[in-house]
């Protein structure tokens, strides 16, 4: 959806295939969990967040405080939502991400990644909680929109996924032409393996 991510190619690799120079470093990580921090890509340039928005002031349609942290925005209606007034915008590189399938204590784990071994760029909301004490905690929600045939045996949702040459508009693009990248991958650009089965030398 995704609510496991993947990432274990280098800083440099990353930062060369978006023309970057200042990605931060981080080591290889196979399982990155809501409340961890991810790298984004923000406006300003590449940073560590943490995934979720903790929505302290934010309130839903009826003005009501929303409770639950925001780990996934829906695409119809990330620009519409009073909880997400006032976000920013952001890009979280991954190599793939998880989906789970059938019952409780018997669940198979998959791993979703590019066909063509490509990073992926999840497109994502971005906000800033001010803590106790006055610490600012830079935080992201990716967004999510309906499967490509790739996924929709594993889940009826999957992450809104760009292109490296759609990150510089999504950042910086007025909400209309933005909204119109959020739209699921062409169907066979993706691979879905059983994770037991992955091969993490492979590109």
């Amino acid at each position: 959806m995704p609510g496991r991510l993947f990432l274990t190619r280098p800083a440099g690799e990353i930062g060369g295939a978006l023309g970057l120079t200042d990605v931060p470093y981080q080591a290889p990580r196979r399982n990155i969990a809501p409340g961890q921090d991810v790298l984004v890509l923000t406006p300003e340039g590449p940073q560590m967040m943490r995934w979720g928005m903790i929505p302290v002031g934010r309130k839903n349609a009826r003005g009501r405080p929303v409770m639950e942290t925001i780990v996934n925005a829906r695409s119809e209606t990330v620009f519409d939502k009073s909880a997400f007034s006032g976000t920013g915008r952001g890009v979280v590189p991954a190599d793939g991400w998880y989906e789970w399938t059938g019952q409780a204590r018997r669940k198979t784990a998959h791993a979703i990644r590019r066909r063509d071994g490509g990073l992926l760029y999840f497109a994502a909301i971005t906000d800033a909680w001010t803590a106790p004490g006055g610490r600012r905690l830079a935080q992201v929600a990716t967004v999510t929109c309906e499967p490509n045939a790739d996924v929709r045996d594993v889940h009826h949702r999957m992450g809104a996924i760009l292109t490296a040459d759609q990150v510089p508009t999504w950042l910086t693009a007025d909400e209309a032409t933005a909204q119109a990248l959020l739209t699921p991958l062409p169907d066979g650009t993706l691979t879905v393996t059983e994770a037991k089965d992955v091969d993490w030398t492979a590109p």
